[in-house]
Protein backbone atom coordinates (compact mmCIF):
# COMPACT_ATOMS: atom_id res chain seq x y z
CA UNK A 1 0.00 0.00 0.00
CA UNK A 2 2.95 2.30 0.74
CA UNK A 3 4.27 1.82 -2.79
CA UNK A 4 0.90 2.74 -4.26
CA UNK A 5 0.68 6.03 -2.32
CA UNK A 6 4.00 7.18 -3.84
CA UNK A 7 2.72 6.95 -7.43
CA UNK A 8 2.59 10.39 -9.02
CA UNK A 9 0.06 10.72 -11.82
CA UNK A 10 0.55 13.21 -14.64
CA UNK A 11 -2.09 15.95 -14.74
CA UNK A 12 -4.05 15.40 -17.96
CA UNK A 13 -6.88 17.05 -19.87
CA UNK A 14 -8.83 15.43 -22.71
CA UNK A 15 -10.07 17.07 -25.90
CA UNK A 16 -12.76 15.66 -28.19
CA UNK A 17 -15.22 16.87 -30.81
CA UNK A 18 -18.89 16.39 -31.69
CA UNK A 19 -19.30 16.13 -35.46
CA UNK A 20 -21.84 14.89 -38.00
CA UNK A 21 -20.20 11.47 -37.78
CA UNK A 22 -19.87 11.48 -33.99
CA UNK A 23 -22.82 12.70 -31.91
CA UNK A 24 -22.70 13.89 -28.30
CA UNK A 25 -23.40 10.43 -26.84
CA UNK A 26 -20.71 8.77 -28.97
CA UNK A 27 -18.21 11.55 -28.14
CA UNK A 28 -18.82 11.06 -24.39
CA UNK A 29 -18.37 7.32 -24.77
CA UNK A 30 -15.04 7.75 -26.61
CA UNK A 31 -13.82 10.22 -23.98
CA UNK A 32 -14.79 7.79 -21.18
CA UNK A 33 -12.60 5.20 -22.89
CA UNK A 34 -9.85 7.78 -23.45
CA UNK A 35 -9.93 8.61 -19.72
CA UNK A 36 -9.49 4.92 -18.89
CA UNK A 37 -6.58 4.80 -21.35
CA UNK A 38 -5.01 7.86 -19.68
CA UNK A 39 -5.44 6.27 -16.24
CA UNK A 40 -3.88 3.02 -17.50
CA UNK A 41 -0.90 5.02 -18.82
CA UNK A 42 -0.43 6.81 -15.48
CA UNK A 43 -2.46 10.00 -15.88
CA UNK A 44 -5.08 11.74 -13.77
CA UNK A 45 -7.73 13.49 -15.89
CA UNK A 46 -8.67 16.90 -14.44
CA UNK A 47 -11.02 18.13 -17.17
CA UNK A 48 -12.54 17.39 -20.58
CA UNK A 49 -13.02 19.90 -23.36
CA UNK A 50 -15.51 19.12 -26.13
CA UNK A 51 -16.37 21.29 -29.14
CA UNK A 52 -19.22 20.89 -31.59
CA UNK A 53 -18.05 21.45 -35.17
CA UNK A 54 -18.69 20.15 -38.69
CA UNK A 55 -15.11 18.95 -39.17
CA UNK A 56 -11.98 19.34 -36.97
CA UNK A 57 -9.91 22.47 -37.62
CA UNK A 58 -7.12 21.48 -40.08
CA UNK A 59 -4.59 23.68 -38.23
CA UNK A 60 -5.38 23.23 -34.53
CA UNK A 61 -8.08 20.48 -34.44
CA UNK A 62 -10.37 22.73 -32.32
CA UNK A 63 -11.41 26.34 -32.95
CA UNK A 64 -9.56 29.48 -31.82
CA UNK A 65 -11.95 30.34 -28.95
CA UNK A 66 -11.91 26.82 -27.52
CA UNK A 67 -8.10 26.70 -27.85
CA UNK A 68 -7.83 29.91 -25.78
CA UNK A 69 -10.07 28.34 -23.12
CA UNK A 70 -7.83 25.24 -23.06
CA UNK A 71 -4.70 27.41 -22.91
CA UNK A 72 -5.99 29.30 -19.86
CA UNK A 73 -6.82 26.04 -18.05
CA UNK A 74 -3.42 24.52 -18.91
CA UNK A 75 -1.55 27.55 -17.54
CA UNK A 76 -3.74 27.94 -14.43
CA UNK A 77 -3.53 24.26 -13.43
CA UNK A 78 0.02 23.43 -14.53
CA UNK A 79 -1.20 20.65 -16.84
CA UNK A 80 1.46 18.14 -17.94
CA UNK A 81 -0.29 16.49 -20.89
CA UNK A 82 -3.13 17.27 -23.32
CA UNK A 83 -4.65 14.21 -25.01
CA UNK A 84 -6.73 14.49 -28.20
CA UNK A 85 -9.26 11.74 -28.90
CA UNK A 86 -8.48 11.57 -32.62
CA UNK A 87 -5.17 11.19 -34.43
CA UNK A 88 -3.50 14.55 -35.04
CA UNK A 89 -1.66 15.34 -38.24
CA UNK A 90 2.03 16.32 -37.86
CA UNK A 91 1.07 19.94 -38.69
CA UNK A 92 -1.73 20.06 -36.10
CA UNK A 93 0.53 18.62 -33.42
CA UNK A 94 3.24 21.20 -34.14
CA UNK A 95 0.79 24.14 -34.11
CA UNK A 96 -0.92 23.04 -30.88
CA UNK A 97 2.46 22.50 -29.20
CA UNK A 98 3.43 26.12 -29.92
CA UNK A 99 0.19 27.44 -28.38
CA UNK A 100 -0.12 25.24 -25.27
CA UNK A 101 3.59 24.70 -24.54
CA UNK A 102 3.09 21.30 -22.90
CA UNK A 103 3.09 17.65 -23.96
CA UNK A 104 0.59 17.07 -26.80
CA UNK A 105 -0.40 13.50 -27.67
CA UNK A 106 -3.30 11.87 -29.49
CA UNK A 107 -5.22 8.63 -28.93
CA UNK A 108 -2.82 6.66 -31.15
CA UNK A 109 0.25 7.91 -29.26
CA UNK A 110 -1.42 7.10 -25.92
CA UNK A 111 -2.23 3.51 -26.98
CA UNK A 112 1.34 3.06 -28.24
CA UNK A 113 2.65 4.31 -24.89
CA UNK A 114 0.51 1.78 -22.98
CA UNK A 115 1.70 -1.00 -25.27
CA UNK A 116 5.31 0.07 -24.60
CA UNK A 117 4.69 -0.12 -20.83
CA UNK A 118 2.99 -3.51 -21.03
CA UNK A 119 5.37 -5.28 -23.42
CA UNK A 120 7.29 -7.95 -21.50
CA UNK A 121 8.83 -10.29 -24.08
CA UNK A 122 11.41 -9.46 -26.74
CA UNK A 123 8.79 -10.15 -29.42
CA UNK A 124 6.22 -7.72 -27.98
CA UNK A 125 8.84 -5.02 -27.36
CA UNK A 126 10.06 -5.30 -30.97
CA UNK A 127 6.50 -5.07 -32.32
CA UNK A 128 5.72 -2.00 -30.20
CA UNK A 129 9.00 -0.28 -31.06
CA UNK A 130 8.33 -0.76 -34.77
CA UNK A 131 4.82 0.71 -34.41
CA UNK A 132 6.23 3.70 -32.47
CA UNK A 133 8.88 4.47 -35.09
CA UNK A 134 6.35 4.20 -37.93
CA UNK A 135 4.08 6.63 -36.06
CA UNK A 136 7.03 8.91 -35.34
CA UNK A 137 8.56 9.13 -38.83
CA UNK A 138 6.18 11.75 -40.31
CA UNK A 139 6.22 13.72 -37.02
CA UNK A 140 9.98 14.14 -36.60
CA UNK A 141 10.16 17.86 -37.29
CA UNK A 142 10.34 19.74 -34.02
CA UNK A 143 9.86 16.65 -31.78
CA UNK A 144 13.48 16.65 -30.63
CA UNK A 145 16.71 18.37 -31.55
CA UNK A 146 18.65 15.33 -32.73
CA UNK A 147 18.98 11.56 -32.41
CA UNK A 148 22.73 11.43 -32.81
CA UNK A 149 25.52 13.53 -34.29
CA UNK A 150 25.70 13.91 -38.04
CA UNK A 151 27.68 11.19 -39.75
CA UNK A 152 31.04 12.24 -41.18
CA UNK A 153 34.12 10.59 -42.60
CA UNK A 154 34.79 8.94 -45.95
CA UNK A 155 32.13 9.65 -48.52
CA UNK A 156 30.17 11.91 -46.16
CA UNK A 157 32.06 15.20 -46.65
CA UNK A 158 30.51 18.08 -48.52
CA UNK A 159 27.26 19.92 -47.92
CA UNK A 160 26.02 17.02 -45.76
CA UNK A 161 22.47 16.50 -44.51
CA UNK A 162 20.23 18.76 -42.51
CA UNK A 163 19.56 17.59 -38.97
CA UNK A 164 15.96 16.49 -39.74
CA UNK A 165 17.10 14.46 -42.78
CA UNK A 166 19.68 12.72 -40.60
CA UNK A 167 17.01 11.92 -38.01
CA UNK A 168 14.67 10.55 -40.68
CA UNK A 169 17.38 8.32 -42.10
CA UNK A 170 18.21 6.99 -38.63
CA UNK A 171 14.54 6.18 -38.01
CA UNK A 172 14.15 4.52 -41.42
CA UNK A 173 17.27 2.41 -40.75
CA UNK A 174 15.82 1.41 -37.37
CA UNK A 175 12.45 0.49 -38.95
CA UNK A 176 14.22 -1.70 -41.54
CA UNK A 177 16.22 -3.41 -38.77
CA UNK A 178 13.12 -4.04 -36.62
CA UNK A 179 11.19 -5.46 -39.61
CA UNK A 180 14.07 -7.83 -40.29
CA UNK A 181 14.10 -8.87 -36.62
CA UNK A 182 10.31 -9.43 -36.63
CA UNK A 183 10.53 -11.58 -39.77
CA UNK A 184 13.02 -13.80 -37.93
CA UNK A 185 10.78 -13.94 -34.81
CA UNK A 186 7.73 -14.76 -36.97
CA UNK A 187 9.63 -17.70 -38.51
CA UNK A 188 10.52 -18.97 -35.02
CA UNK A 189 6.88 -18.66 -33.90
CA UNK A 190 5.76 -20.51 -37.02
CA UNK A 191 8.09 -23.37 -36.11
CA UNK A 192 6.73 -23.35 -32.53
CA UNK A 193 3.15 -23.54 -33.83
CA UNK A 194 4.16 -26.42 -36.10
CA UNK A 195 5.74 -28.25 -33.14
CA UNK A 196 2.48 -28.17 -31.16
CA UNK A 197 1.25 -31.20 -33.05
CA UNK A 198 -2.26 -31.82 -34.26
CA UNK A 199 -4.22 -30.61 -31.23
CA UNK A 200 -7.23 -28.41 -31.96
CA UNK A 201 -6.34 -24.72 -31.47
CA UNK A 202 -8.78 -22.37 -29.74
CA UNK A 203 -8.10 -18.61 -29.46
CA UNK A 204 -9.66 -16.09 -27.08
CA UNK A 205 -10.38 -12.81 -28.86
CA UNK A 206 -12.29 -9.72 -27.83
CA UNK A 207 -12.21 -6.08 -26.87
CA UNK A 208 -9.66 -5.03 -24.27
CA UNK A 209 -10.66 -5.52 -20.61
CA UNK A 210 -13.56 -7.94 -21.26
CA UNK A 211 -12.14 -10.69 -19.04
CA UNK A 212 -10.22 -12.90 -21.52
CA UNK A 213 -7.29 -13.46 -19.15
CA UNK A 214 -9.62 -14.20 -16.22
CA UNK A 215 -11.43 -16.77 -18.38
CA UNK A 216 -8.06 -18.20 -19.47
CA UNK A 217 -7.04 -18.62 -15.82
CA UNK A 218 -10.28 -20.37 -14.87
CA UNK A 219 -10.51 -22.76 -17.81
CA UNK A 220 -6.79 -23.65 -17.94
CA UNK A 221 -6.20 -23.41 -14.16
CA UNK A 222 -3.14 -21.23 -14.85
CA UNK A 223 -1.94 -17.84 -13.62
CA UNK A 224 -2.05 -15.48 -16.60
CA UNK A 225 -1.75 -11.83 -15.50
CA UNK A 226 -5.20 -10.21 -15.28
CA UNK A 227 -6.00 -6.66 -14.16
CA UNK A 228 -8.85 -4.15 -14.46
CA UNK A 229 -6.88 -1.95 -16.86
CA UNK A 230 -6.79 -1.71 -20.63
CA UNK A 231 -4.29 -4.01 -22.41
CA UNK A 232 -3.33 -5.90 -19.23
CA UNK A 233 -2.33 -8.76 -21.55
CA UNK A 234 -0.01 -7.95 -24.43
CA UNK A 235 2.01 -11.12 -24.87
CA UNK A 236 0.28 -14.12 -26.40
CA UNK A 237 -0.08 -17.03 -23.95
CA UNK A 238 -0.74 -20.64 -25.01
CA UNK A 239 -1.91 -23.34 -22.57
CA UNK A 240 -2.89 -26.98 -23.00
CA UNK A 241 -6.43 -27.46 -21.67
CA UNK A 242 -8.36 -30.67 -21.06
CA UNK A 243 -12.16 -30.62 -20.80
CA UNK A 244 -13.57 -34.03 -19.93
CA UNK A 245 -11.05 -36.27 -21.69
CA UNK A 246 -10.54 -33.95 -24.67
CA UNK A 247 -7.25 -31.97 -24.89
CA UNK A 248 -6.80 -28.79 -26.95
CA UNK A 249 -4.61 -25.66 -27.03
CA UNK A 250 -6.04 -22.38 -25.73
CA UNK A 251 -4.45 -19.04 -26.69
CA UNK A 252 -5.00 -15.69 -24.94
CA UNK A 253 -4.41 -12.82 -27.39
CA UNK A 254 -3.99 -9.05 -27.16
CA UNK A 255 -7.24 -7.13 -26.67
CA UNK A 256 -8.65 -4.95 -29.45
CA UNK A 257 -9.96 -1.40 -29.19
CA UNK A 258 -11.84 1.13 -31.32
CA UNK A 259 -9.57 3.35 -33.40
CA UNK A 260 -6.75 0.81 -32.94
CA UNK A 261 -3.65 2.36 -34.56
CA UNK A 262 -2.98 0.86 -37.98
CA UNK A 263 0.73 0.73 -37.07
CA UNK A 264 -0.11 -1.70 -34.25
CA UNK A 265 -2.31 -3.91 -36.41
CA UNK A 266 0.52 -4.12 -38.93
CA UNK A 267 3.34 -4.79 -36.46
CA UNK A 268 1.28 -7.27 -34.41
CA UNK A 269 0.27 -9.36 -37.42
CA UNK A 270 2.82 -11.99 -36.40
CA UNK A 271 1.20 -12.34 -32.97
CA UNK A 272 -2.25 -12.33 -34.56
CA UNK A 273 -1.21 -15.35 -36.64
CA UNK A 274 -2.32 -17.26 -33.54
CA UNK A 275 -5.85 -16.08 -34.36
CA UNK A 276 -5.52 -16.76 -38.09
CA UNK A 277 -4.26 -20.30 -37.53
CA UNK A 278 -6.76 -21.26 -34.81
CA UNK A 279 -9.59 -23.72 -35.45
CA UNK A 280 -12.12 -22.03 -33.17
CA UNK A 281 -12.49 -18.48 -31.83
CA UNK A 282 -14.03 -17.71 -28.45
CA UNK A 283 -15.18 -14.10 -28.88
CA UNK A 284 -15.41 -12.79 -25.30
CA UNK A 285 -17.78 -9.85 -24.79
CA UNK A 286 -18.31 -7.71 -21.67
CA UNK A 287 -22.11 -7.66 -21.72
CA UNK A 288 -22.18 -5.27 -18.74
CA UNK A 289 -20.63 -2.53 -20.91
CA UNK A 290 -23.27 -0.20 -22.41
CA UNK A 291 -21.51 -0.26 -25.81
CA UNK A 292 -20.81 -3.99 -26.06
CA UNK A 293 -22.46 -4.15 -29.51
CA UNK A 294 -20.00 -1.53 -30.79
CA UNK A 295 -17.17 -3.55 -29.23
CA UNK A 296 -18.31 -6.65 -31.13
CA UNK A 297 -18.33 -4.65 -34.39
CA UNK A 298 -14.81 -3.28 -33.69
CA UNK A 299 -13.42 -6.76 -33.00
CA UNK A 300 -15.07 -8.18 -36.14
CA UNK A 301 -13.59 -5.32 -38.19
CA UNK A 302 -10.05 -6.13 -36.99
CA UNK A 303 -10.65 -9.88 -37.46
CA UNK A 304 -11.65 -9.08 -41.02
CA UNK A 305 -8.39 -7.16 -41.53
CA UNK A 306 -6.35 -10.19 -40.44
CA UNK A 307 -8.50 -12.76 -42.33
CA UNK A 308 -9.94 -14.28 -39.16
CA UNK A 309 -13.61 -13.31 -39.34
CA UNK A 310 -14.84 -16.45 -41.16
CA UNK A 311 -13.58 -18.94 -38.59
CA UNK A 312 -15.97 -21.01 -36.41
CA UNK A 313 -16.86 -18.75 -33.48
CA UNK A 314 -18.54 -19.03 -30.09
CA UNK A 315 -19.78 -15.77 -28.57
CA UNK A 316 -19.02 -15.76 -24.83
CA UNK A 317 -21.01 -13.01 -23.11
CA UNK A 318 -19.03 -12.46 -19.91
CA UNK A 319 -19.60 -10.43 -16.71
CA UNK A 320 -23.31 -11.31 -16.37
CA UNK A 321 -22.75 -10.76 -12.61
CA UNK A 322 -22.08 -7.06 -13.33
CA UNK A 323 -24.96 -6.58 -15.78
CA UNK A 324 -27.52 -4.12 -14.37
CA UNK A 325 -30.23 -2.84 -16.76
CA UNK A 326 -31.77 0.59 -16.28
CA UNK A 327 -35.25 0.48 -14.77
CA UNK A 328 -38.49 2.28 -15.65
CA UNK A 329 -40.91 3.11 -12.84
CA UNK A 330 -44.46 1.82 -13.23
CA UNK A 331 -45.74 5.41 -12.96
CA UNK A 332 -43.39 6.64 -15.69
CA UNK A 333 -45.43 6.96 -18.88
CA UNK A 334 -42.89 9.15 -20.69
CA UNK A 335 -39.68 7.11 -20.76
CA UNK A 336 -39.52 4.78 -23.75
CA UNK A 337 -37.90 1.38 -23.29
CA UNK A 338 -34.47 1.24 -24.95
CA UNK A 339 -31.65 -1.31 -25.07
CA UNK A 340 -30.33 0.15 -21.82
CA UNK A 341 -33.47 -1.25 -20.13
CA UNK A 342 -33.11 -4.77 -21.56
CA UNK A 343 -32.71 -7.62 -19.11
CA UNK A 344 -30.48 -10.56 -20.06
CA UNK A 345 -33.67 -12.43 -21.03
CA UNK A 346 -34.63 -9.53 -23.33
CA UNK A 347 -31.19 -9.59 -24.96
CA UNK A 348 -31.42 -13.33 -25.59
CA UNK A 349 -34.57 -12.69 -27.64
CA UNK A 350 -32.84 -10.19 -29.95
CA UNK A 351 -30.30 -11.02 -32.68
CA UNK A 352 -28.67 -13.35 -30.14
CA UNK A 353 -31.58 -15.78 -30.55
CA UNK A 354 -30.51 -16.37 -34.15
CA UNK A 355 -27.04 -17.55 -33.16
CA UNK A 356 -28.25 -21.17 -33.06
CA UNK A 357 -26.35 -22.25 -29.94
CA UNK A 358 -23.22 -20.22 -30.75
CA UNK A 359 -23.60 -18.03 -27.63
CA UNK A 360 -23.18 -18.63 -23.90
CA UNK A 361 -23.68 -16.26 -20.96
CA UNK A 362 -21.21 -16.58 -18.10
CA UNK A 363 -19.32 -14.86 -15.30
CA UNK A 364 -15.68 -15.96 -15.47
CA UNK A 365 -15.02 -14.25 -12.13
CA UNK A 366 -17.77 -16.13 -10.25
CA UNK A 367 -17.76 -19.22 -12.52
CA UNK A 368 -21.48 -18.67 -13.13
CA UNK A 369 -22.92 -20.94 -15.91
CA UNK A 370 -19.41 -22.33 -16.25
CA UNK A 371 -20.45 -25.95 -16.73
CA UNK A 372 -22.66 -24.92 -19.66
CA UNK A 373 -19.70 -23.03 -21.15
CA UNK A 374 -17.38 -26.04 -20.74
CA UNK A 375 -19.94 -28.36 -22.35
CA UNK A 376 -20.43 -26.08 -25.38
CA UNK A 377 -16.64 -25.67 -25.85
CA UNK A 378 -16.21 -29.45 -25.48
CA UNK A 379 -18.84 -30.13 -28.18
CA UNK A 380 -17.32 -27.61 -30.60
CA UNK A 381 -13.74 -28.82 -30.10
CA UNK A 382 -14.90 -32.44 -30.38
CA UNK A 383 -16.66 -31.66 -33.68
CA UNK A 384 -13.42 -30.21 -35.14
CA UNK A 385 -11.28 -33.02 -33.71
CA UNK A 386 -13.52 -35.84 -35.02
CA UNK A 387 -13.68 -34.22 -38.47
CA UNK A 388 -9.87 -34.20 -38.49
CA UNK A 389 -9.42 -37.67 -36.94
CA UNK A 390 -12.56 -39.75 -37.67
CA UNK A 391 -10.96 -42.89 -36.19
CA UNK A 392 -10.86 -41.15 -32.74
CA UNK A 393 -14.64 -40.75 -32.68
CA UNK A 394 -15.19 -43.47 -30.05
CA UNK A 395 -12.64 -41.90 -27.67
CA UNK A 396 -14.76 -38.79 -27.14
CA UNK A 397 -18.32 -40.00 -26.79
CA UNK A 398 -19.23 -38.39 -23.51
CA UNK A 399 -18.68 -35.09 -21.67
CA UNK A 400 -17.52 -35.33 -18.06
CA UNK A 401 -18.51 -32.46 -15.72
CA UNK A 402 -15.66 -30.80 -13.83
CA UNK A 403 -14.84 -32.36 -10.49
CA UNK A 404 -14.43 -29.52 -7.96
CA UNK A 405 -13.36 -31.83 -5.17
Amino acid sequence: MLEESKIEYEKVILIGVITQLQDEEKSKEYLDELEFLAYTAGGEVLKRFVQKMNIPNPKTFIGKGKMEEVQQFVEANNIDTVVFDDELSPGQQKNIQKILDCKIIDRTNLILDIFAQRAQTSNARTQVELAQYEYLLPRLAGMWTHLERQRGGIGMRGPGETEIETDRRIVRDRIALLKKKLTKIDRQMEVQRGNRGSLVRVALVGYTNVGKSTLMNVISKSEVFAENKLFATLDTTVRKVVIGNLPFLLTDTVGFIRKLPTQLVESFKGTLDEVRESDLLLHVVDISHPSFEDHIASVNKILDEIDGVDKPMLMVFNKIDAYVPETIDDDDLVTEKTKAHYSLTDWKKTWMSRMDGDAVFISALNKENFEEFRKVVYDKVKEIHVARFPYNNLLYTEYYPEDDS
